[in-house]
């Protein structure tokens, strides 16, 4: 028999998929143009704050259905790991935001050095996918596909790593890519870190266990 609270746990998984949708296509905007020399600063910083907006109005519908139907523990899980999803997708609005405003500043790296380009094409592209992982593992609720995070996101965190090293032994041509890239990188892997700790709460409601992904 549905019970009453069912429906408004129904409102806020619709919630909160819609604003992975969202967080996905910010982050992906951000780090096109950031490779391709594009503006899309104002477009991205809408999208950013329209996502904290969403965070928002998740926590409120949370406390919501706590105060009117009195959850049960698994109830409970569910609503608490939502909100902490529902940060994680402005997390990754607000790191989306951060590499527009460096290309604002700095400019794309499509002038910088070739090997530069292509390190963080590759860690641009790996740490989107953890986003649409996330967003996936999301809608299905898919605790096995959530766990993958765990591997991706080491990925990232060597691509990091071994780009800082290279960027020490190549100094590059300018210290504009130097700067830029550096907090790119660093802006890249902290989205990374949010796709875990989005995997972390999937893993918890789908099956109540307390896992680490990092």
């Amino acid at each position: 028999m549905s019970r009453l609270i069912d429906t408004g746990l129904e409102q806020l998984a619709s919630m909160l998929s819609h604003m992975g949708e969202l967080a996905y296509k910010t982050v992906s905007f951000s780090i096109i143009s950031c490779i391709e020399g594009t503006d899309s600063h104002e477009q991205v910083q809408n999208l950013s704050e329209t996502l904290v907006s969403m965070a928002d109005e998740v926590e409120d519908k949370a406390f919501e259905l706590i105060s009117r139907f009195q959850p049960v523990a698994s109830d409970l899980r569910i609503i608490k790991s939502y909100m902490k999803i529902a940060y994680d997708f402005a997390r990754y609005g607000r790191y989306a935001l951060d590499i527009s405003q460096i290309y604002e500043r700095l400019g794309g790296i499509n002038k910088c050095e070739d090997w530069i380009k292509e390190a963080i094409r590759e860690m641009g592209e790996k740490t989107l996918s953890m986003v649409g992982v996330s967003v996936k593992s999301l809608k299905s609720h898919d605790a096995k596909l959530a766990k993958t995070l765990a591997e991706t996101e080491k990925e990232v965190d060597t691509m990091y790593s071994r780009y800082l090293d290279r960027l020490v032994e190549n100094a590059p041509s300018t210290n504009r890519c130097a700067i830029l890239t550096v907090l790119v990188t660093r802006y890249l892997e902290r989205i990374a870190d949010h796709a875990t700790y989005i995997g972390e709460s999937l893993v918890y409601i789908a099956t109540g266990e307390r896992i680490v992904l990092r």
